[in-house]
């Protein structure tokens, strides 16, 4: 009856337990299983964790202490689970051809995602397991590198790999567009420090005061915080703001663009797939 119900469960659609463990964790039809589904559970859960713990820690805060160490044992059951998950993972990607034998196991470790996945989990565990009482600055850090989890969803959600895709393919033209705009910021920066650098010190006394001026009236912010006050560099300034938006839209237009072409491609990868379904 073991053997029966063992051969239902992992050799009825595959060859090996480590195969029926790779399709669970990297489905070939990308579609959201109950595996996967339970992936994006657990990094829902833990950001919400961590923004109700950085609430719980202050020394003002009106949470019940049992809820802080609630969240405190919810957070390190993630942590296993997210240990457990890389476990399998790196265990069964041997099935996938381009990561098969050690050498493909490195560049498995080497992918951006994979060391996500890493940062997800070990630094936490570290401290779980040999430093439980560390406190302080450290901790604060290691609390951070949850925000590591959110590339996770990556993997299972099709959204963030269509803006993944989009970037990508844009980035040589926002490349150009990113440099274009940090030499405006500088040229801006450096005519406002000549201009202004004298009569207000402590705004545009040299270049990198100025370059905050710069940052946050090309970006249209206008904080209001530093602006200048004679005719010359109020007109400069002028012009260095309806300049600002082109540097604003450029780059908006090119991931625009960009995203409508990728999310165009993927729906009609669906459409194909889900045409030829029916016929396997």
């Amino acid at each position: 009856m073991v053997a029966s119900l063992f051969d239902r469960l992992f050799v009825a659609k595959h060859d090996t337990a480590k195969a029926y463990v790779h399709d669970w964790l990297e489905p070939d039809d990308n579609r959201i299983n109950l595996f996967s589904a339970a992936v994006i559970a657990l990094v829902l859960t833990s950001l919400v964790a961590l923004a109700v713990e950085t609430e719980a820690i202050r020394p003002d805060a009106q949470i019940d202490p049992h809820i802080r160490a609630l969240v405190g044992v919810i957070n390190t059951l993630i942590v296993f689970a997210f240990a457990i998950e890389f476990g399998l993972r790196f265990w069964s990607e041997g099935e996938n051809p381009r990561h098969a034998g050690w050498k493909g196991r490195l560049r498995f470790l080497a992918h951006l995602v994979t060391i996500a996945d890493i940062m997800a989990f070990l630094p936490e565990l570290i401290v779980i397991v040999f430093l439980p009482h560390l406190h302080g600055g450290w901790l604060a850090a290691l609390r951070a590198l949850r925000l590591a989890r959110l590339v996770k969803l990556a993997r299972y959600i099709t959204a963030f790999r269509i803006v993944g895709d989009a970037v990508k393919r844009a980035w040589p033209p926002l490349f150009a567009s990113l440099c274009i705009a940090a030499a405006q910021l500088y040229v801006s920066a450096v005519l406002l420090y000549f201009i202004e650098g004298t009569s207000k010190p402590q705004a545009f006394g040299s270049i990198t005061r100025s370059l905050w001026w710069a940052v946050v009236t090309l970006t249209t912010v206008g904080y209001g915080d530093v602006y200048p006050e004679s005719t010359l560099g109020r007109f400069v300034a002028g012009i260095v703001a309806l300049t600002g938006i082109g540097i604003v839209a450029l780059p908006t237009g090119i991931l625009a663009s960009s995203f409508a072409e990728v999310f165009r491609e993927h729906y009609e990868q669906e459409q194909k797939r889900n045409a030829a379904a029916p016929g396997e």
